[in-house]
């Protein structure tokens, strides 16, 4: 198999897991966000199995079908926001790959980004959500560094398991091979 192919397939499986497993939800959120079974945990190994330009388009992609499976249509900014720059923003883990503690600094920046925008998008588009006496800045940041944070926990001590991290990193080298 060639090395795009390889790319593309290893790629959209992980695109196929974070969809999967993005539908199995933990905890969801009245208005928007919720924790999942590990979905983002997929959606960043694209980068760190390829890099950050792989990682982005295939975060992209992500987005895209996310907004397809169950789309929240306000204005065409918000949707670019919060399914292409908010599920792009995983593909950062790819800048992080090849440092140790690669997958766990690449994660955390992941989500970081990622908290960003779906900061922005809240603060610009949902801040008439905001609870009683909070701004719309302060809102949006509250709310959804909770359902970004906490399924990042759970992440960050799942892929802190020896075997889990072993396991991804077979899986890497085989993607690259």
């Amino acid at each position: 198999m060639n090395k795009t192919t390889r790319i593309l397939v290893f790629s959209a499986m992980c695109i196929a897991l974070a969809s999967i497993t993005s539908m199995i939800k933990v905890f969801e959120f009245p208005t928007g966000g919720s924790i999942t079974l590990a979905s983002t945990l997929f959606a960043v190994l694209p980068g760190f199995f390829f890099g950050p330009v792989v990682g982005i388009v295939a975060g992209f992609a992500h987005g895209i079908l996310q907004f397809f499976l169950g789309p929240y249509i306000l204005t065409p900014v918000q949707v670019f926001i919060d399914y292409g720059l908010a599920f792009a923003a995983f593909g950062l883990s790819g800048f992080f790959a090849s440092k140790k503690y690669g997958l766990h600094l690449g994660y955390i920046a992941a989500c970081v980004g990622r908290w960003f925008f779906a900061f922005l998008s809240g603060w610009i588009f949902f801040g008439e959500y905001a609870w009683e006496g909070w701004n719309a800045a302060a809102y949006s940041a509250v709310y959804n560094i909770i359902y970004i944070a906490g399924e990042a926990v759970v992440v960050l001590i799942l892929i802190s398991i020896p075997a889990v991290a072993d396991a991804l990193n077979r899986v890497k080298m085989m993607a690259n091979q």
